[in-house]
Parts: structure tokens; sequence; C-alpha cells
């Protein structure tokens, strides 16, 4: 009896050291990838169990088809728990589409009901129980059936890898032994963005002309919620956040915007007063951009101003020769290529000898 006893004490702690401490479980990896989809940050949290021989043993042997009664827990059919130990997790920062279904923002268990032509991929509330084994479908939030795709090589360690990314979408791929199932998440760039920016604008950050400016000058670039981009650079041109009213990023910022919403009278107006703040740098680059609008008059007047203000300089020189010789005054653009050659640097020499030469036949620089 005091044999037994003893040999009972001593099993209670070594029970409770087991559970407390945090040891891997069945050799299995933990793991966990992230990656940006636009602005939204995909994070899949999961545990990598390995082929370790059982090759051409795992998908619908080891991972039954469909839904199945694993023996434990609460479900009598549940999904694949799409890894090992632990739930495997999906977190989104923001509402994505799921193979065009939307989804919330949101953490999420991530099962799926595997089988060889299409496999369909779970998305539930519950993120916390351990696995699959007290699933209930009463808690998905969203299915979606996908096809799984056969993988020329071998996958040891099951992973998920990001694939196919553009600025609005990404394709997941869970990959083991020689099957991947695929699914493509979206997002609503400029929706999310947009999001992001007012809430941003919303902090501490919009005491500066430069976070106004900055958030109007993506709405320009990206051709959408103009009014409110004028809002915005509105703002970054008010006396209320210091030098914004006399930058020339703020006031070409806001004068792009206008013109974009039609108001082409306030727009000249908004970029003549922005172009004295203009660097000799800013106001060669707004010429260019003039001339690549085909506005070749209104180019010549920049270029001018440009040489007038920084005069016997190689970037105003050139680009009197480009003003000139857009509006057919060849003649007068080789005397300006001619006089900036001499002072040009090595990495621009040819470029100016090629200018001179298509000046002396009558060719158009632009």
């Amino acid at each position: 009896m005091k044999k037994f006893l003893l040999s009972a004490v001593c099993l209670i702690p070594l029970f409770s050291f087991a559970q407390l401490l945090d040891l891997p479980s069945g050799k299995n990896k933990r793991a966990s990838v992230s990656e940006d989809v636009g602005i939204t940050h995909v994070t899949i949290t999961y545990n990598r169990p390995r082929v370790k021989g059982r090759d051409g043993k795992i998908w619908g042997t080891l991972i039954p088809v469909g839904f199945y009664d694993q023996g434990f827990g609460t479900s009598k059919a549940s999904p694949w728990r799409a890894g090992a130990n632990e739930n495997t997790t999906i977190e989104f920062s923001t509402d994505v589409t799921i193979e065009g279904q939307p989804l919330p923002a949101g953490k999420y268990g991530f099962f799926i009901a595997y089988g060889p032509d299409e496999s369909t991929i779970i998305f539930s509330k519950n993120s916390t129980s351990w696995g699959s084994f007290y699933y209930t479908p009463d808690e998905d939030v969203l299915r979606v059936k996908v096809k799984p795709q056969p993988l020329d090589q071998k996958v040891e360690w099951l992973k998920y890898e990001f694939m196919d990314q553009t600025d609005t979408t990404a394709v997941v791929g869970l990959q083991w032994e020689k099957l991947m199932i695929p699914f493509k998440i979206g997002v609503d760039y400029n929706k999310t963005q947009i999001t992001s920016l007012r809430n941003q604008l919303r902090s501490g950050l919009n005491g500066t002309w430069e976070a106004w400016n900055q958030a109007a000058d993506w709405c320009v670039r990206h051709h959408t919620n103009l009014e409110e981009g004028l809002l915005w650079a509105d703002s970054a041109t008010s006396d209320n956040f210091g030098g914004g009213g006399r930058s020339f990023a703020a006031l070409s910022t806001k004068s792009e915007l206008l013109e974009d919403l039609g108001r082409i009278d306030e727009a000249k107006a908004t970029m003549q007063k922005a172009l004295p703040y203009g660097s000799m740098i800013d106001v060669h680059t707004y010429g260019r951009q003039l001339l690549a609008a085909g506005k070749k008059k209104e180019a010549l007047e920049v270029f001018t101003m440009n040489y007038n203000k920084y005069p016997g300089q190689y970037m105003t020189l050139v680009g009197m020769a480009r003003g000139n010789s857009a509006n057919g005054d060849y003649k007068t653009a080789l005397k300006y290529a001619l006089q900036a050659e001499p002072i040009v640097d090595p990495a621009n020499k040819t470029s100016v000898e090629t200018m001179i030469d298509k000046l002396k036949n009558g060719q158009d620089i632009n």
C-alpha cells in the first residue's frame, strides 16, 4: 500500500509539469507567415506536420475526405484543422474578400473539408479551440469551395505560401506532400487606404501640414476621393498648420486636385501661387509634366521662369531647349543646348549631344 501511494504521489507533479511547460507537441513545427495585401495585414499561425514517409497516404487517408468523426470532442462531423495540434488561425487587419466573398476583419479558426476535386475552406469565429474536435458549423462565418492543385515537387513539411501578389490580391496556398489547396484574398485597396488616412488624420499627425498634404497627394495619384482630398489639401495650405501655404508641394497638390475636379481656372491660379516657392528641380519637373500633357506653350512659360531665376544652370538650359523645341523653334532650342554642353555632367553628356544632333537636323528633342 505504501509503495502504491508513493507512486501515485509521484505521478501528480509529473502530470502537472507536462501541462504547464510550453513544449513542442508531436514534433510538429510551430510557424506563422504574414504578408501585406495592399495595406491589409494577413497573418496565418499554424503547426507544420511532415510527410515522414507517408507518401501517397496523406490526402484521403491521413486527411479524410469531407467531414468526419474524430472520436474525440463534441464534433461528430469535423473538417481538418488545416495543420496540426492547435487551431490554424488566420487574421485580417481589414475587411477582405475570399474568392470574391466578403469576410470582415478579424481572427478566425481556419479549417478545410478536403475533397480531391473540390475542397471547402472554412473561416470560423472560434479561433481558440484545440484543433477541430469541438467544431460546430454554427460558428462558421464563411465557407468557400476551391479546387486542389497537384504539385510537381514534394513538400515535406506543410506550409502556407503567399503567391501571385498584386496591390489588391494575393493567392494563399496550403502546400503539403504533392498537393496545394489555394484560395484568393482580395482587398479594396482604395477604401482601406482612405479609411486609414482618415484615422491617421484624427491622431496626433493632424498638427502638421505635411500629413494633410500626403493624404491629399495620395488621392491625386490614385484619382479617387477627390472631394475629400481637396478638403485635406485646403487644410495643408491653410494658416492653421504652419508653412503649407508657402509650400510648392502642398499648393501643387491642391492645383492637381482642382484640375481633376474640372475647376481649371482655380487650378491654374493655385499653380501660379505655387511656382515661386518651387526649387529649380520642382519647377523643371513641372515643366516636363506640362510637355507630357501636350501643354507646350505653358511648358515654355514655366521653363522660362525657371531660367530667369536660375540662369546658366545645366537644368534650366536644357529646360529652355526642350520648351523651345516643343514649340517648333529649333534654332533657339539649339542655342540653349549648345550652352548646356560644356557644363553637362558625364552621365548626361550623351543625352545632350543627341539633343544637339537632332536640333541641327530640325527634329524635336522631346
